[in-house]
This record gives structure tokens, C-alpha cells and sequence, in this order.
């Protein structure tokens, strides 16, 4: 039978056993994962997060299975085959907990009957929609061989027998006070229709409902139990059966079958999440992506890690960006708290959602593929490093400019900010100057305008404020001239001369 390896990974990689990058923090992708995850913990969705892809062709392999499931025909398919499948793994899990084993035994055989029903169903809805991802059409031709299959034939049948022989099973249960007797089965009259039969002329109409409804608990008690063990022993070769068929049938899910169960989910999770912020107006696109190409831009773009936090009760601010086929760099400048720092992170969570070939949270996009992702973002002083800050950050862009090439981008927010504006400028400018002969992608948020023009391999990006109250900001990010300000902005900052601290000093 042909085996396809991946809905996610084409050539059949894993992610499995991958450790949270590095940037997660500084990009507040953590918060993203964590959002989009929620209430699907028993998938470990976590690791396909760690693991970007590379190449065009794999995030095109991606985008062709979102467009699948953005059509509703696919996600109710694939959404019912999933809720079959997790009350399958109920079941299971629920056999494994029990304390009597015929108990389990019959709890496990309920939950391969799930199975064998969710793998049918999803044979039958994959046939009856229209499918253009070549990842769901290699699935839908591994479940029709697969359930064509001597394998799947036998675990069939072998669950249809044994359900069908429990079923045929009937016994008495005769009971004198403390004294319970299981004995076989033998043709007594049924009173039941009798009975129903003489008291159906003294119904008028509706009438209150004195049942009662008690509690049934999946664990049997002693008594029960005691009870199942003198039926067993009334029928022990079907009993036998039962143990030998759990036995044989110990972990009947099929490897690709349980794959796509679990890698599935990364889709449905995800569109899940891009439809919450949808209803709110924002706008997701599936972006052009390029393993070579540095010329990227994104229009009406926005944090998604922000706006997972914000929506729906705040509006979130959309920025754009472009570069050319000589500019590397974007160089962000401008007023403290006016989104610099949110635009950073921005263009990092575009690049690894991009790279993870997911639909990313703008308009229109096209960006870069990148081997890595750095960031150099500001630390707290950790006293057991024995290191000052500076230090610290010096090292940190060291490693970074060590690990990183031509194919990586790095974003660095507000480095160097602790020494003074001729150090930083010093020291900004042989840093922007390595990464611009390394042929790197990147993002510098800075309060040393000069930066800002240092070549044309840079763009310079200011924080917007309001013209006739600078002292607000816009949170617009807008591609011009760095305005000098923004190094007067910090130190206004720091010694608490701030437009507002101002005004209310002289408002007393």
C-alpha cells in the first residue's frame, strides 16, 4: 500500500524533539503559540512551530492544504473526522484508567470500533469534496489503500464479530436480599408490553415526567463486576475472544492515519485563530515567499501576538514596509512608546509565520525565507553573569554576527541604549555595516537617528506622532527621513522631561 509521508512536511521530516527557538521571547511568539493552541493540548501542536521551512516549494505544499480547509465543505470533513477521532482516544484513555479488566477490555474494543468508523468517514468525506492540495489528495489515496487493505479488513472484522457475539450474550440476575445469582438465559414471558398495555387507557394527555435520572458512573462497582465474572464464566470462549482480540489489536491506529490525525490539527488551529481576528477586520493573506530574493514588503500589516490581546476590544494599527534590491536594512527611529518596538516584532512574527507556511496578518505580503531568526533585544543586568549590560549586549551581537549569513534576519530592538549616543553610534554603525556585508535581512530600532542614512543599504522608518500634539502618538510607522528627534526624546525621557511629566509638573 502506498504511504504518503506528511500533510506538513512534503520529503517527511519531524518536528518532534525541537526545542523552542531562541527569539520565541523576544518576539512574543510564545504568546501566539500558546493563543492558537489552546484546547488542542492533546496534539502537541507546540514543536510544528519550532520548525520553519525552507524552502518555496514546502511552504507552497502548506498553503495548498490551508486553501483546502479554508473552504467549508473540507473543514467540516476534516473538523467531524478529528471530533471522531478524540472520542476514540476518550475511549481509549478511559479503558487504560478502569479498574476491571473485562470492563477495560470492552472499553478498548468500543474505542477500535471509533476508529474503524472515523477512518470510514473520512474515506467517504474526502471522496465527496473537491480537493486541490496535493498533500489531502496523497491522503485521500492512502485511506482508500488503506482501508482496502488485509490489515484494516481483519481489524473490521474482527471488531464486528466480537460486538455482535457480546450482543447475542443474555443471562438472569435473580436477587434475594443479599444474595445475587447469575444464571443463563431461558424464554420467560415478558410482562413489560403487558403491563404497558393496561395502564395506556389512564393516560390523558401530557403529564409530568416523575423519572428520575441516575448518576452512571464508567467505573463498575463491586457488585457489577462480580456480576460480569458469572456471565465470563457462562460464556467463556466469547470472553476468551475479547482478551485474546485486545491482545492482538494492542495499538490498532495506523501510523499515517495517527500522523494525520495530529498534523491536521495545525491547520484547523490555526485558521481557527486567523478567523477570531478576521471577524474583527483584520486582514490575513498568503504571502509570496523567496529563498533568495531580500526585496520584501507587507501592507497593512500587524503584531499578532498584540492584537491576539487586544481584539475585539481595542483597534489594532496596521504598518507597512518594502524594500529594494539594495536595501537590507530597516532602520527605525522616533518618540518612546510609539511602536517601534511593535513594529520590530512585527516583521519578525511575519518572517517565521511566513517561513512556517502559514497565512500571515496582512493585506498583501511578500517575503524571505530565511535559515535563522536572531534577536537582540534589551536585557535585564544579570547580577550572576558577572557582566555589565553593555558587555552582556556586546557579546550577545557577537554570537549573532558569528552564527548568522547571508540568509538569516536578524532584529535588533533598541541595542546599545545604556552607553552614550557616541558609543552607540560607534558601535551601531560596525554592526549594521557587518550584517550589510553578510547580506542579512534586518530590523534595527534605535534612538541614534544617524543610523538611519549610513548607506543605501538602509530604509529610514519613523514612529509617527500626531502634527498638532506631538506628545501622541500615532503608532504608525512611516517610511522617511529620521527627524532627529529621537535621541532627544530619550533623554527627555530619562530625566523626566517628557511632554506630559511637564505638564503636570506645571499643572500643581
Amino acid at each position: 500500500m502506498p504511504r504518503f509521508p506528511s500533510v506538513l512536511f512534503p520529503d517527511g521530516e519531524s518536528a518532534d524533539g525541537l526545542a523552542e527557538p531562541a527569539f520565541f521571547g523576544d518576539l512574543n511568539f510564545g504568546q501566539v503559540v500558546s493563543a492558537i493552541t489552546a484546547g488542542h493540548g492533546d496534539y502537541e501542536l507546540d514543536p510544528f512551530f519550532f520548525a520553519p521551512l525552507h524552502e518555496e516549494s514546502a511552504v507552497e505544499y502548506r498553503h495548498e492544504v490551508f486553501g483546502d480547509l479554508e473552504r467549508d465543505e473540507v473543514h467540516e470533513v476534516l473538523g467531524e473526522f478529528a471530533e471522531r477521532m478524540q472520542r476514540m482516544r476518550k475511549r481509549r484513555t478511559l479503558a487504560g484508567k478502569i479498574h476491571y479488566p473485562r470492563q477495560q477490555q470492552r472499553w478498548f474494543l468500543d474505542s477500535v470500533d471509533s476508529y474503524c468508523a472515523a477512518v470510514a468517514f473520512l474515506q467517504e468525506g474526502l471522496d465527496r469534496v473537491e480537493l486541490r492540495s496535493r498533500g489531502l489528495q496523497a491522503m485521500r489515496e492512502h485511506v482508500t489503500g488503506y482501508l482496502s487493505g488485509e490489515s484494516f479488513r481483519a481489524l473490521l472484522a474482527d471488531t464486528r464479530d466480537l460486538q455482535e457475539r457480546l450482543a447475542r450474550i443474555k443471562y438472569r440476575v435473580h436477587v434475594q436480599g443479599a444474595r445475587v445469582k447469575v444464571s443463563a438465559f431461558a424464554e420467560d414471558a415478558d410482562y413489560s408490553s403487558e403491563v404497558e398495555k393496561t395502564f395506556a387507557k389512564f393516560k390523558q394527555g401530557a403529564v409530568q415526567d416523575y423519572l428520575v435520572d441516575f448518576r452512571d458512573p464508567p467505573e463498575m462497582n463491586h457488585i457489577e463486576a462480580q456480576v460480569l465474572d458469572c456471565v465470563a464464566r457462562l460464556h467463556p470462549e466469547t470472553f476468551r475472544a475479547l482478551a485474546g482480540y485486545c491482545e492482538r489489536h494492542r495499538d490498532p491506529v495506523e501510523a499515517t492515519i495517527g500522523r494525520f490525525d495530529r498534523e491536521v490539527q495545525f491547520y484547523l488551529a490555526y485558521l481557527a485563530h486567523v478567523r477570531r481576528l478576521s471577524q474583527a477586520g483584520l486582514t490575513f493573506c498568503y504571502p509570496e515567499v523567496s529563498a533568495s530574493s531580500r526585496e520584501v514588503f507587507a501592507e497593512d500589516a500587524f503584531d499578532l501576538a498584540l492584537a491576539t490581546k487586544l481584539v475585539p476590544d481595542t483597534p489594532v494599527v496596521c504598518n507597512d514596509f518594502r524594500t529594494s534590491s539594495t536595501e537590507r536594512v530597516l532602520v527605525v527611529t522616533g518618540p518612546n512608546q510609539g511602536g517601534k518596538t511593535t513594529f520590530a516584532r512585527m516583521f519578525g512574527q511575519l518572517t517565521h509565520l511566513a517561513a512556517l507556511g502559514c497565512p500571515v496578518p496582512a493585506a498583501r505580503a511578500r517575503l524571505f525565507l530565511p535559515d535563522r531568526v536572531f534577536t537582540h533585544f534589551e536585557r535585564e543586568e544579570d547580577p550572576v553573569s558577572l557582566r555589565g549590560k553593555l558587555e552582556d549586549e556586546l557579546v550577545r551581537i557577537r554570537d549573532i554576527l558569528r552564527d548568522a549569513t547571508g540568509r538569516s534576519v536578524i532584529v535588533l530592538n533598541e541595542s546599545f541604549a545604556s552607553t552614550t549616543l557616541q558609543d552607540a553610534r560607534y558601535i551601531g554603525t560596525e554592526v549594521l555595516r557587518r550584517i550589510i556585508d553578510l547580506g542579512a535581512l534586518a530590523v534595527y530600532v534605535t534612538f541614534v537617528d544617524d543610523l538611519a542614512a549610513l548607506g543605501e543599504e538602509t530604509v529610514s522608518m519613523v514612529g509617527a506622532v500626531v502634527p498638532d500634539d506631538p506628545a501622541e502618538r500615532t503608532y504608525k510607522i512611516e517610511r522617511r527621513p529620521a527627524d532627529g528627534l529621537a535621541y532627544a526624546a530619550a533623554l527627555a525621557t530619562k530625566y523626566g522631561l517628557t511632554y506630559q511629566e511637564l505638564r503636570r509638573r506645571i499643572g500643581r
